[in-house]
């Protein structure tokens, strides 16, 4: 089994260690570094290529926001994939952070089994966020008044494309996508890979933003209906 190799990223010593110790004690997870704040976590991201990066928001010098923002637009390739790490569910950097590129976005008193579970859904190339969280997004399109242009690519999806956004953006996994569409969970994850290539996105986090800003989906809409 490879590796995963973490970067841990915080102001705080304390929480630093914490997360360290908890990661270490997990076979297949190793931290090779830990960053101070977000300056410091790009300049040890672009020399050590850590496969995921547990990113907190706030900090002094670069926040976790600009950090993520400036990871996901430098040349690295393959980028690391970023796991935000918060103390707040209301946190205000929460749909920033999103647009910035961060592929998790988890709350710092989840228990250890959620962090461990994060880790390893982001680095296989999916995307997580915590329930709170997916409320917190879903609020912040409630409140738009209209919705933004549909982005290119859009009306190159299919019938069955668009109906598993939908699902995607009400928060359905893939096997509860496949149980609602009757199709098996590999014929799910090949529509979720045309979707993302055709609309140009990295993961599923990218597309559900893309589903709700377009207006494809509005808060309260059902899936399945």
């Amino acid at each position: 089994m490879t590796t995963i190799r973490c970067l841990v990223v915080d102001d705080q010593a304390l929480v630093r260690s914490g997360l360290r110790m908890i990661l270490e004690a997990e076979t297949g997870i190793s931290v090779i570094a830990e960053a101070s704040d977000g300056r410091e976590a790009v300049e040890m991201a672009t020399r050590m290529r850590p496969d995921v990066i547990l990113m907190d928001v706030r900090m002094p010098v670069m926040d976790g926001i600009e950090a993520t923002r400036r990871l996901n637009a430098s040349a690295l390739d393959p980028k690391p994939r970023v796991l935000i790490l918060t103390t707040f569910d209301l946190d205000e950097y929460v749909y920033a952070a999103i647009r910035a590129g961060a592929s998790g976005f988890l709350l710092k008193d989840a228990p250890p089994d959620d962090l461990i579970h994060a880790i390893r859904v982001v680095a296989r190339g999916e995307a997580l966020l915590a329930p709170t969280v997916t409320r917190r997004l879903i609020e912040e399109f409630a409140a738009r008044p209209e919705p933004d242009a549909a982005p290119e690519g859009m009306n190159d999806l299919t019938e069955r494309e668009l109906e598993v956004l939908r699902s995607l953006a009400a928060g359905l996994s893939n096997a509860e996508i496949a149980e609602s569409l009757f199709v098996s969970e590999a014929t799910v994850k090949t529509h979720i890979s045309h979707i993302l290539t055709k609309l140009d996105l990295r993961d599923r986090v990218q597309a559900v933003v893309v589903a709700y800003e377009s207006g494809l989906v509005r808060p309260g809409d059902n899936p399945q209906e």
